[in-house]
């Protein structure tokens, strides 16, 4: 590890905390050449997820692309950031948990919905409309009447 200060590459580490729910370990280190204090994060590396496309073509997950989405379904809903955040770690920890090096957008695309539909049912409705490319109003109909009797995306 470089020294950001004057570029040594030596340092000691004076502090180790866990970090971003003991998924991280955040130390604090002091350079060993000009005493200048800077912060690493350790995390564990995961094997690249592959995402095969609606096109066909394949692509490295992008995990910023998930709360990106859920942000635009929960435009102007009152929903804390945090909130977005842990429903984005769950679609990945979803995706993870499949066992494939490879999902279909479509599996990424059903895991948003399971989140959103517990988290806000106008987010969900949003996604939903854009996702399942309703051609016209009797789908989205459908959907905000399923909505009401309580059935599940899964159900619907």
């Amino acid at each position: 590890m470089r020294c950001p200060n004057c570029r040594h590459t030596s340092s000691k580490v004076v502090d180790s905390r866990h970090a971003d729910e003991m998924n991280a370990i955040r130390r604090r280190r002091e350079c060993d050449n000009c005493g200048a204090r800077f912060t690493t994060f350790e995390r564990m590396e995961l094997s690249p997820l592959i995402v095969i496309k609606k096109d066909g073509t394949r692509e490295v997950f992008d995990r910023a692309k998930v709360p990106d989405g859920l942000l635009k379904a929960c435009e102007k809903r009152a929903i804390p950031y945090e909130e977005i955040e842990k429903r984005a770690d769950n679609v990945e920890a979803t995706l993870r948990n499949l066992n494939k090096s490879e999902v279909s957008s479509n599996d990424i695309g059903e895991s948003v919905i399971d989140e959103l539909i517990t988290l806000d049912q106008v987010a969900y409705v949003r996604f939903a409309s854009v996702y399942r490319e309703f051609k016209d109003i009797d789908q989205l109909m459908d959907i905000v009447k399923n909505l009401e009797k309580g059935k599940t995306d899964n159900e619907i």
